[in-house]
């Protein structure tokens, strides 16, 4: 017995005609590899047969995808695939080197600044007190992934920047340096839409789908030891893991 969607043709057999070009294209994109440029608008409404509007919408929404990559002035190309995040307590540099990548991050912003009662409240610290912010975007082979902003409490880590480059992972530096073992965390993935500061920073347009991560990480002791926003590109990167 088949679903009403099952493969994303619904029962009654009658799909809008860009989809049925989406399908044709992604075929296409199969043939022509990562990186290679797509024809035309032009050839490809005259291939298939419809309107260019018709296959202008479905590169759109391949574009958004992250099967197709558009640049203004040089074409439409063929996207390499998603970079894969596992979820769970591992670095995002480890993930990245597992996929034969070149793992990277820029830094925007360093600083100390009052947590708010949440923030606060989560990380079990005075709300009067302090706590670092560091905010980065991730990349991988200089490519920009995502936009993580990671909170932890100053009377804790006073000397956190001490010997510590911002470009490089923090869960290495936080094992060295207190030899801290992140143990549990509690996490929360819902989408968003980048805002325009967002969407500046990881050289995409407000449009773009994003994938939101809060985590709360602890300590073996189960003493709290980083709240972390984590915003990925939708269209390049995706998560897995493993249920047991």
């Amino acid at each position: 017995m088949h679903s009403a969607v099952d493969s994303g043709v619904p029962s009654h057999g009658r799909i809008p005609k860009h989809y049925a070009v989406k399908a044709q294209l992604l075929s296409l994109l199969a043939e022509l590899g990562v990186g290679a440029l797509l024809p035309a608008e032009r050839e490809l409404a005259a291939r298939y047969g419809v309107a260019r509007s018709t296959v202008r919408l479905a590169i759109q929404e391949l574009t958004v995808e992250g099967r197709l990559n558009a640049f203004r002035g040089r074409g439409t190309f063929v996207a390499p695939p998603k970079l894969i995040q596992p979820l769970g307590l591992v670095s995002y540099t480890e993930a990245v080197r597992e996929q034969g990548r070149r793992p990277g991050r820029r830094v925007v912003t360093v600083e100390t600044r009052p947590p708010g009662a949440t923030l606060a409240a989560d990380l079990r610290i005075d709300p009067e007190t302090h706590v670092w912010h560091l905010e980065r975007v991730l990349l991988a082979d200089d490519e920009p992934l995502g936009l993580e902003s990671t909170y932890l409490p100053l009377a804790r880590f006073p000397d956190l920047m001490d010997g510590f480059d911002p470009t490089t992972s923090l869960y290495r530096h936080m094992a060295s340096r207190y030899g801290l073992v992140y143990t549990e965390a509690r996490e929360r993935i819902e989408t968003i839409l980048a805002t325009p500061r967002d969407a500046h920073l990881l050289g995409t347009n407000p449009s773009t789908p994003m994938l939101l991560i809060q985590r709360l990480s602890a300590d073996q002791r189960g003493e709290p030891i980083e709240w972390v926003r984590s915003l990925y590109r939708g269209d390049r990167i995706g998560f897995e893991t493993v249920l047991r």
